[in-house]
């Protein structure tokens, strides 16, 4: 078998066998094809497509690149949650302990995020003593003693799709809906759930800036899973301002506690209630959504989840004072400055990438894999779309420790925000539901 044929195949429309894949798949993992054929077969692929096989058939042969976690020790269903990312999306934080805390098993791989924040890894390493990377044997004895992990990924976790993703991040083939969607079933599938809910977001901070193409990758993603023996839903979500009220890893953590101790922002508990009700569906703990919703809520209002959550941050060396008392031992910026209303009216519309990428300016997030993350940085809006204010109202207040990257990020935190006379119209929090 040549790589030549491949690029040539696919060129001319054709759909690549199972074998096909499998060679190409291997054989990039271990050196034999060099960067520039697998760069001419991704550009033939995000011209030509991928049938639903073709893609079912790449994303096993990435999720068998390396280690298939074996979580068959735990016992219970085990529901896997994964996002597509977003602005202010703390989700996990508070989603992994509500549902655990209703008896579903949630062991999670995450990573460390490259963009406007920390990744899940990254935001719970703000608390003092947390640790990251646990054994085998650590991370399924948690799962089934507290109900839950979140874990670093390993480096031998679906390794083809890091090489391939860096390659397609630098050959402008990252847009395209089957390789999108192959890349997050493989780390999925290798992560060893049973099953699978997706939050695929939409908007102006999502990676899918149309509800179309989010329905698109959402559909490709449930199919796979599927087809791979992983039931799977997808949630519809909106990403066009950013989700809660704070924006940066520390900032975030103090949010995702006060939701967890039932006063955190609505569509954040929201949103944490739908995927949750899902998963529990999925885990056969509830018979419908409704029954699952109320279960939730009171675990949330009982003390329950927020009980599961400290257990869980003791038992990965996380200091369980910084989850009583977050004010204190959380790390904090030295400087803030506010963000004022110029004008009086309704807010229409707070950018999600704009505000992504000032609080990024302010070092929360990565611009490169070796970027140093600071923690204690980011954004604390006061004003959500829909609101009404006054002229000189704080609409944000921007935690800073660097003023020269504070004044940049307020020029452009100033471009995401829009004032208009007349209130907007509402964009609902969940856009649809795609199940098998």
């Amino acid at each position: 078998m040549r790589m030549y044929d491949l690029i040539l195949k696919k060129r001319n429309g054709q759909a690549l066998s199972k074998e096909e894949i499998d060679f190409f798949i291997s054989g990039y993992t271990s050196g034999k094809i060099p960067d520039y054929q697998a760069a001419a077969l991704l550009m033939a692929i995000y011209f030509q497509k991928m049938t639903k096989e073709e893609t079912a058939h790449l994303t096993l042969a990435m999720a068998h690149s390396g280690q298939v976690l074996d979580l068959s020790r735990i016992q219970g269903v085990k529901v896997d949650k994964h996002s597509t990312g977003g602005v202010g999306d703390k989700v996990s934080l508070v989603l992994a302990p509500l549902v655990a805390s209703a008896g579903v098993k949630v062991p999670k791989m995450s990573g460390r995020g490259l963009g406007h924040t920390g990744g899940t890894i990254d935001k719970l390493e703000s608390i003092p003593g947390f640790q990251a990377q646990l054994s085998e044997e650590e991370f399924i004895n948690n799962v089934n003693t507290i109900g839950m992990a979140i874990a670093g990924q390993t480096a031998n976790l679906a390794p083809a799709d890091k090489k391939l993703y860096a390659l397609r991040d630098t050959t402008a083939t990252v847009d395209n809906i089957s390789l999108i969607a192959a890349s997050v079933m493989s780390k999925k599938i290798a992560s060893g759930a049973d099953k699978i809910v997706l939050d695929v977001k939409t908007g102006s901070g999502a990676f899918m800036k149309s509800e179309e193409d989010a329905m698109l990758l959402a559909r490709e993603m449930v199919d796979i899973g599927g087809s791979v023996g992983k039931e799977t839903i997808a949630v519809i979500s909106d990403m066009d301002q950013p989700l809660g009220f704070k924006i940066g890893n520390a900032l975030e953590v103090k949010e995702a506690i006060a939701t967890l101790k039932g006063h955190g922002p609505h569509d954040l508990e929201d949103l944490c209630l739908t995927l949750g009700s899902y998963m529990l569906v999925l885990a056969h703990r509830s018979k419908d959504v409704a029954e699952a919703k109320e279960n939730l809520l009171a675990k949330l209002q009982s003390g329950q989840a927020f009980e599961t959550f400290k257990r869980f941050i003791a038992a990965q060396g996380g200091n369980p004072l910084a989850v009583e008392d977050p004010d204190k031992y959380l790390p904090q910026a030295k400087e803030t400055t506010d963000l004022k209303a110029w004008d009086s009216g309704f807010i229409s519309r707070i950018d999600a990438e704009k505000t992504g990428l000032a609080t990024m300016l302010l070092g929360a997030g990565r611009e490169v894999k070796e970027s140093t993350i600071d923690l204690s940085v980011g954004i604390s809006l006061h004003k959500k779309v829909g609101d009404k204010v006054k002229a000189l109202d704080k609409i944000a207040t921007i935690h800073y420790n660097d003023p020269l990257k504070a004044e940049q990020a307020l020029t452009i935190l100033k471009e995401a925000v829009e004032i208009s006379p007349t209130s907007p119209e509402k964009r609902p929090l969940v856009f649809g539901i795609v199940t098998p």
